[in-house]
This record gives structure tokens, sequence and C-alpha cells, in this order.
């Protein structure tokens, strides 16, 4: 009989690398299931129990609960789940914790579920990773503009520490943890955090016998591997490499017990070298336009502000080098007289939706549902609409994302350091042909940094479509606020990349 496992998730957000791992299915088995999943955050939490939830769901009935394509579909008042199917949620509630891991109530709920676990699995695997703003390069930078900022004294240098301890007591079979590539260079007390990491992670169980051999991905001709790191860069994973449209660059370190150790040798799966791309990812889905933040707001106010803007544009590029560029504003202005995006919410599926042969497109789609969830705009101001149109414009025309330097006098922010190079990826457009920059938690802040690719939409993307491009199949929804809904997806591990990830762990074990 094949073996099972059960994941402890840490830090799990709103369940990217769970859904990843949980999603696996091989010969009509499932390896890997969630035992326990563990997140402080409570809209996060509420998107992981309901989706625990919708996972039981399935298992017992082969299909999502009607009551949720009707959620899905026009966004009701939630229904009563426990009225749904009181067994699944129950299976849920015990699954998805609101704890915060290093706290009493977190430690006695690990180790109650420490016993399930060995009762009901062959083994268990721990996942997830810390959360990465005390390592990330933004956040450090902010953390030294606080006054008084003391980086021995910020708790989140040391929550990897709370998962080594997990690991410590549970000694798993393997264990996945990611983090931003920050963490390399990030110090605290006169030392690189990494070092430090290194240190707790290979003296995890030399006193029990049984240590861990630590193991880094490598993608090479159309296989991704484990593989002994040399270097630190070496844990640094390229989610591009694996089948995802965005550039999202991690540290994942997989630990594997020693006594399975051996079985690592030569494992590898098979993917892809064909990369996939935002055009790929979010280009099928219903075009909208954007709203309009201060004054009157709705289709005609836009149109008319977008045409002038396009006009305007036009008539800035006057240079011989700049007549594609003044061709296209035209043609954007003249097309929007025809017919622009009328609504700033698109909930209809595209043409073919559940039926394609592609495997992004296969993983993304759930033929089971009637409408494409959260995808709706924000509002931009009457400025920055422009901006927009031109950085839009401008990727279209010259295949790639415009700096401040590129941008007309005219459509320079009120910023006296617009010029200095500090903001000088300020607007960033997301290029259809490529994959997309990283989708952070900022997409939350404002849009600037994540422009839609179509210049008729004139807009930063929606929650579906930064979803869509950090691999969240359309049929996860995100709970809470639409802030808080565009933190969870900027937070989270693509799911999709969690499962080759699974798959590489499944090869060992």
């Amino acid at each position: 009989m094949a073996a099972t496992f059960g994941i402890v998730d840490l830090f799990a957000g709103p369940g990217g690398l769970g859904e990843g791992f949980a999603s696996l299915v091989k010969k009509g088995h499932t390896p890997f299931q969630i035992g326990i999943s563990i997140e402080k955050e409570a809209s996060a939490h509420q998107t992981l129990k309901l989706r625990s939830f919708l996972r039981e769901y399935r298992v017992g009935h082969g299909k999502l609960p009607s009551a949720y394509i009707d959620l899905h579909a026009d966004q009701t008042s939630r229904p009563d789940w426990r009225a749904v199917d009181a067994r699944a949620w129950e299976r849920a509630t015990q699954e998805a914790r609101l704890l915060e891991l290093g706290t009493e109530p977190a430690t006695e709920a690990i180790d109650r579920a420490k016993a399930s676990l060995r009762r009901n699995f062959d083994d268990t695997i721990v996942i997830g990773g810390p959360p990465c703003q005390a390592y990330s390069l933004v956040g450090r930078a902010r953390a030294k503009g606080k006054v008084g900022y003391v980086p021995e004294k910020d708790e989140r240098h040391y929550l990897f520490r709370e998962y080594i301890r997990v690991l410590d007591r549970l000694r798993p079979a393997c264990f996945v943890m990611e983090n931003v590539k920050g963490m390399l260079s990030s110090t605290v007390e006169s030392r690189l955090v990494f070092e430090m990491l290194m240190e707790d992670l290979s003296s995890l169980g030399t006193r029990r016998g049984h240590h861990y051999e630590l193991r880094a991905i490598k993608v090479e001709k159309e296989r991704a591997r484990l593989c002994e790191a040399r270097q630190p860069a070496d844990f640094v994973v390229r989610a591009e490499e694996l089948g995802v449209p965005q550039r999202r660059h991690r540290v994942i370190i997989i630990g594997i017990r020693s006594d399975l150790a051996r079985r690592a040798s030569g494992a590898g799966i098979a993917v892809s070298e064909m990369a996939r791309t935002v055009g790929e990812a979010i280009g099928a889905l219903p075009p909208l336009r954007s709203g309009i933040s201060r004054g009157r707001d709705d289709a005609s106010v836009w149109r008319h502000e977008v045409i002038n803007a396009a006009k305007q544009l036009a008539g800035m590029c006057k240079g011989t080098d700049d007549r594609q560029l003044r061709d296209k504003c035209l043609s954007v202005a003249s097309r929007l007289k025809d017919g622009p995006p009328a609504v700033r919410a698109g909930a209809s599926l595209p043409e073919g939706y559940g039926h394609s042969n592609d495997e992004l497109a296969r993983w993304l789609e759930c033929p089971e549902l009637r409408a494409i969830a959260q995808h709706a705009t924000r509002a931009h101001m009457v400025s920055d609409l422009g901006r927009y149109l031109f950085a839009a414009v401008f990727g279209t025309v010259r295949g790639y994302s415009p700096k401040a330097a590129d941008f007309p006098l005219a459509l320079s922010p009120d910023h006296r350091n617009w010029h200095s190079g500090v903001f000088n990826d300020r607007f960033r457009v997301q290029l259809a042909h490529e994959a997309s920059s990283t989708i952070t938690s900022h997409i939350s802040k404002d849009g600037h940094y994540f422009i839609h690719p179509d210049p008729m939409q004139c807009r930063s993307l929606t929650v579906r479509e930064a979803a869509r491009l950090q691999t969240f199949p359309d049929d996860y929804l995100f709970l809470g606020n639409r802030t808080q809904q565009y933190v969870q997806v900027g937070n989270a591990v693509p799911p999709f990349l969690a499962r080759q990830i699974a798959k590489l762990v499944l090869s060992i074990l």
C-alpha cells in the first residue's frame, strides 16, 4: 500500500504551500494530507479554514458544494458551512488553527496533533516559512527608518527558531522551509541570519540518532532534482523555471531525515522549459476599466479622461523614435471612442473555460464554477491614469517597462526625488509576453508596480489576476477585505510551485 504523509503547515498564510502538497494525486492516491496548519492573521486563517473545508467536502462528495459555487458566483452572504457538511467543517476547524507559533496554545495544539499524526499517517512532513518582513530588503530599509529600531529586539528575526523547535519535537521524514532571498544577507547580532539558521538545522536530531541532510532544488535540461548546496545562493529557487508565470525568487531548503537521505541521490522530476507568461495567465479574463478615486466615477467620465490622456501623450511623442508610441496612443484613443471596458468588475467565464489541454490552464480553471470571483478593479487618481496608460503603451511598443527617465516631464509626479533614481521603477507595467515581476504584499498599498499590460484597460491588477500570477486556482476564495486579500496573495507560496516541490519530495519518500 502506498504511504500517506501527514503535513504540518506552519506560518500557513492562506495555504499556498499546503495546497500544492494536498493537491498532488498519484495513481489515484493522495500521498500528502494536511494534519494541522497554523496561521495567526485572522483573515488569512479564515481563507485557510474555508479551503480546508472544501478539500474535506470534495473527499466525501467528489465535487464542490453548491452553496460554495453560489457564493463564488455572486459573493452573497456566507453560508453556514456546518449546516452544509458538519463533518467536513469540524475537520477543517481542527486542521486550520488561528494560533501564533511560539505561544503556549500553539505548542499544546502541535503536541496534541503529534499523536494523531503518528496514529493516522506513515510519517510526517513539516512545511512553511517564517514571515519574511524582517529579512526582505524592503522590510529592512523600512526598519532602518524607524526611530529606536533595534534588530536584535525584532522577534521576527528569530521566528525560524520556532519552526526548528517544531522539527525537533516531531522529527518528520522531511521538511520544506521557504523564505525571501533577503534572508541570505540579513544580519542580526553582527551575524548572518542564514548562518544561524544553518547551524540550528545542522544540529537537529544529533542527540537522537537521526540528523537532517539539507538539499537545494536545481533545475536543468527539463529536469528538477535535489542536490547538495555548495553555497547559500544554491538554495534560491526561481519559480519561473518550474512553470510559474512570475519571476519569484525564494530561498527553499529541503531537509531529509538521515535514515531516508540515501534515496535522494538521483531523484528528480520532469519540468517544462516553456516559460509561462502574464498573457497566458490573465489575458483571457474579462476586460475591465479602473475606477476614479476623486470625483464622479462612471464609464463616460473614465473614457473621457483616458482618451484625453492618450491624445496628450500622442502630442508629447513627436520624435522619429517615438512614432510607434504616438501611433499606439492615437489607436487607444480611437478604439476607446468605439467602446471601452464599461465595467469595473467582470465575472463571466472566458470562452472554452475548463476545457484546455494546457497544463497551467488546467491547474487554474475549475469547470464546476459559473463565474470568475474577485475580479474587480480599484480606483485610481486621474493623474495616475495617464501614467498607467503611458506605462502600458510603452511596454507594448518597446517590450520593457519604462523607467522614470522614460516618462514625459508632464507626467512626472510631484516628488522631489522622482529623477534621483530612487523611484526608477515607481510605475511598472507587467508585460504580456513575459513572466510577471514578483507579486508582493505591497500590491495592497497601490497598483503602481502592478499595471495591467493592456493600455485599453488602464489600471492595476485585480485580486484574481494577482492570484492567477501566483497560480492560485480560480476556485480559491480569499476572505477579508480587499486589502487583506491582496496581502494574502502577495505573501503566499505559489501553489503550482509547491506542487512541483511536493513531486520532488515524493520522488524521495
